[in-house]
């Protein structure tokens, strides 16, 4: 079976996206690989930091690999936080910090349309390859819910009457972005490794 590196040491993420891989491919951290430290993230998008992240792991290990970066954009605020929204309001990666943000510059507007969206960057045989995964929805004017993180409280995904932070993990993964993303990306490698 083939191993595909997952350019991640979070090992919760690791789990949850080997278990939609299983039978196919075995999965891999970098944890598991020794590795310690960040990947770089520099782009000012989702395809170019998911790509800068795979690039630098093929780089490292020379094996099969993939990276991933999501962004929520809202409509209202020209798609931001964008690339942006783990660092919104400042480098420290403050999730409450970064919603009153999101909050407060979205305050004047009643269009509260937003996205969240995943971009897969895979390295497989030396080429490269892009899937994205997005849910539609809207923010909602203040937090319910205690389950996910990042901005799952505010974020309502379209049909649905549950903030991603009220539904059970599994529930928010059968629609999740990441979700979507992961989906394309298997189907793409159950076609290329019966070839």
């Amino acid at each position: 079976m083939k191993t595909l590196i997952f350019a991640t040491g979070n090992a919760h993420k690791t789990e949850e996206v080997a278990l939609l891989l299983k039978g196919l491919v075995q999965l891999k951290n970098l944890r598991e690989l020794g590795f310690q430290g960040d990947l770089p993230e520099e782009q000012d998008t989702l395809e170019g930091n998911a790509l800068q992240k795979a690039r630098r792991v093929y780089e490292l290990y020379g094996q099969d690999c993939f990276a991933d970066d999501t962004g929520l954009e809202v409509e209202a605020l020209n798609m931001e936080p964008g690339v942006y929204s783990a660092r919104y309001a400042g480098q420290e990666n403050n999730p409450r910090a970064n919603t009153e943000k999101l909050l407060r510059k979205l305050a004047p507007y009643q269009n509260r349309k937003a996205r969240f969206r995943t971009v897969i960057a895979l390295i497989i045989d030396g080429r490269e390859h892009l899937f994205e995964g997005i849910v539609r929805g809207e923010i909602l004017k203040e937090g319910r819910g205690t389950q996910g993180f990042g901005y799952d409280p505010v974020f309502l995904p379209e049909g649905h009457e549950r903030s991603f932070a009220e539904m059970s993990l599994e529930e928010k993964n059968a629609i999740s972005h990441r979700f979507r993303a992961i989906q394309k990306m298997k189907a793409f490698l159950e076609t290329k490794l019966k070839t």
